[in-house]
């Protein structure tokens, strides 16, 4: 089949490189334009366009597809773009750009009035719709501490991810999932799912399905400001939190004006009495920083200070001086989304 597809990051690479070694032809990849990374902030291309470019794929990086917008001249070479690639369908994956409702008509009737298949646009969203619509499905999964999450191959209309249901495949959360081992495991099941639904969609088999008006919910994007651990929370939320930040944005503490990451904590067992302060450190040493909370204890097992690399406790403390009774401090009240 011969396919558009739009995608950026990471999770939208593994879907575009599975595409492709299923034997699709790509006509062309939509992808973000070039962002600083790094210390030298030097521009750096998305993960899909560095696959695309290796394997001879045209790439387009308008900074919007609206033609009545601010980049619109972005959005009009778009628009040309996408109608030269004379596609049977686009692929969506973590775009990063919301499609105006001319790309959807564009993939649809008038890819059918062109004689190709014209089966418009498909998403691939890393949840079991509608729970976590929006932006940061896996993050929200892991910080509410939900026990499965999934993937949902979606018709796409012109709603935030509200289009009908094509395929949908649960994954199950464990107790040690972080957003960076969960989103591998959707990335990959993901992609798999757009092949199949491909094969499906050739043979007309597919079966679209409503979305149930019950139960939806909105993953908004992640905010750094987020990260900072609030230790008036209890141990439970904030250990969710730290694996839902993980790799980013990364749970951070501070001691006086030291920032400290978070990367690994455990809850203790029981809620054991104490009337030190949240943030109090009650124990420091090779099996970890403990910390109360606001309710219950929470040990911290994998840590870095800034400019270090991440390292375990017992190698964190080496290089470290932290005593039982500082307190990590908290943000101020109301600075921390969620609880």
């Amino acid at each position: 089949m011969r396919l558009i597809f739009a995608g950026t990051p990471e999770f939208a690479r593994v879907a575009l490189e599975q595409l492709h070694q299923a034997g699709h032809e790509i006509a062309l990849v939509l992808t973000q334009p070039d962002r600083p990374a790094g210390r030298g902030m030097k521009l750096q291309a998305s993960a899909v366009k560095q696959y695309a470019v290796a394997h001879g794929m045209p790439v387009a990086q308008p900074r919007s597809l609206r033609l009545d917008g601010k980049f619109a001249d972005d959005a009009a070479a778009g628009k040309a773009a996408i109608e030269a690639a004379k596609a049977d369908a686009m692929v969506v994956a973590a775009y990063g750009l919301i499609l105006p409702q001319w790309v959807l008509d564009t993939m649809a009737e008038g890819g059918r009035a062109h004689g190709l298949a014209g089966l418009g646009c498909f998403n691939i969203h890393a949840s079991l719709l509608p729970r976590w619509r929006g932006a940061a499905p896996i993050h929200r999964a892991i910080e509410a501490g939900d026990a499965e999450t999934g993937v949902t191959i979606m018709q796409m209309d012109a709603g935030l991810d509200t289009g009908d249901m094509l395929l949908v495949r649960g994954l199950p959360i464990d107790g040690q999932a972080t957003t960076g081992s969960l989103h591998d495991q959707l990335a990959d099941v993901g992609g798999q799912m757009m092949v199949e639904a491909l094969i499906l969609a050739a043979d007309g088999a597919l079966a679209p399905k409503p979305q149930p008006a019950e139960g939806v919910t909105y993953a908004s994007k992640i905010d750094k400001a987020e990260a900072e651990i609030d230790w008036s929370q209890s141990a439970d939320v904030i250990e969710r939190r730290v694996r839902a930040f993980n790799p980013f944005p990364a749970a951070t503490t501070h001691l006086g004006e030291e920032l400290i990451k978070v990367w690994q904590a455990e809850k203790l067992a029981g809620d054991m009495p104490d009337e030190s302060a949240p943030g109090a450190v009650l124990q420091a040493d090779a099996s970890g920083i403990v910390v109360q909370t606001g309710q219950g204890q929470l040990r911290l097992t994998e840590l870095q200070r800034a400019g270090a690399k991440r390292m375990p406790a017992d190698a964190f403390l080496r290089g470290f001086a932290l005593t039982t009774g500082q307190v990590l401090s908290s943000p101020s009240p109301g600075a921390v989304a969620g609880s």
